[in-house]
């Protein structure tokens, strides 16, 4: 008695797994092809660190206050200040400017406490590297993820 028990069981396991199996079978394939394919972020998702650049005077927005340095949990930001003041914008400015995307841990806080609005976490989310010491991005290299982002 238990063995036909165990046996109608596993009939019923199995015509229940067919089901499901032919319920997704005619249907539309959401698997993305990836590298050819890739997933849109959403707008408010945070991916690599940029710096952004004032649309007006195509200059770094940042002026070297060093908040978002202090601020960071991981000590990922490295900034040092610039002797004098930009000429254009009459505003201090960035000697050196580096992110060390290896421990960056994409909280946003650098973001949020930024009174220029100069750095931002944009959607890009493909920045893998072979080497370890290319994570670190300066400024240079994150005002260039950043062109095109306000």
């Amino acid at each position: 008695m238990e063995i036909v028990k165990k046996t109608a069981s596993g009939f019923y396991n199995l015509l229940l797994g067919m089901k499901t199996t032919l319920g997704f079978l005619f249907t539309h394939a959401i698997t993305l092809q990836y590298p050819k394919e890739r997933w849109p972020m959403p707008e408010r998702s945070r991916g690599v660190t940029a710096l952004l650049t004032d649309e007006k005077t195509n200059r770094l927005k940042c002026t070297a206050c060093r908040i978002c340095e202090k601020n960071c949990p991981t000590q990922a930001i490295k900034i040092i200040p610039a002797e004098g003041k930009d000429e254009v914008t009459k505003k201090r400015y960035p000697e050196e400017f580096k992110i060390n995307q290896g421990i960056c841990i994409f909280c946003g806080i650098c973001q949020e406490v930024c009174p220029f609005g100069a750095i931002k976490l944009v959607n890009k989310y493909e920045f893998s590297v072979y080497e370890k010491k290319k994570l670190v991005y300066d400024k240079n290299r994150l005002a260039e993820i950043g062109q095109g982002y306000k």
